[in-house]
């Protein structure tokens, strides 16, 4: 990842945001925000030097929303696992299927979605799972997202970082096992 990225923290020390290097500074200077951890590196001016921020935390509170997953093609096959929910068979050649057929009413929703290999979704056809005597190996439904799973990335190469991002060890100890 970027170098000169830097990590936004609230004012209660919960990761927010990555921002440049340049933003970080002006939220510096501005009074907005104050250095937590610095980088390695010095920004000079003419009449100044400047330690580059790795790590800002923000003087006020902001409130920000929890985020959702957004209902797409990906992001059913991630939370999946990337394989069929009817045969358990890992493939490339997933499709969608809607475990109550729409042209019955089935919505297309979380809940109604679920990643199929085409076979099985050829099986399947236009009938529920019941009806095709197919069982699945979970119940679909909306993932849980991690606020702190936009971080993840940077945390490799950014090791200042992640002792304010909670579960990092989590996801080196699931990566490596």
């Amino acid at each position: 990842m970027d170098p000169s990225s830097v990590l936004v923290l609230n004012q209660n020390y919960e990761p927010l945001n990555v921002c440049n290097v340049r933003r970080a500074l002006i939220l510096v200077l501005r009074g907005k925000a104050e250095i937590i951890e610095s980088a390695r590196s010095v920004f000079h001016t003419a009449r100044a030097t400047f330690v580059l921020p790795s790590v800002i935390r923000l003087v006020h509170m902001i409130k920000r929303p929890r985020p959702k997953v957004r209902l797409t093609r990906k992001e059913i096959f991630a939370r999946d696992g990337w394989q069929c929910v009817y045969c358990g068979r890992a493939t490339r050649d997933l499709t969608l299927d809607h475990v109550v057929p729409r042209h019955r009413g089935g919505p297309h929703t979380w809940d109604n979605l679920v990643a199929a290999c085409r076979s099985c979704n050829h099986r399947k056809a236009g009938r529920t799972p019941q009806e095709a005597r197919m069982a699945m190996t979970h119940e679909p439904g909306m993932p849980r997202v991690s606020i702190y799973h936009t971080f993840f990335p940077y945390l490799g190469s950014q090791e200042e970082w992640r002792k304010f991002v909670p579960g990092w060890e989590d996801t080196t100890l699931s990566a490596a096992g």
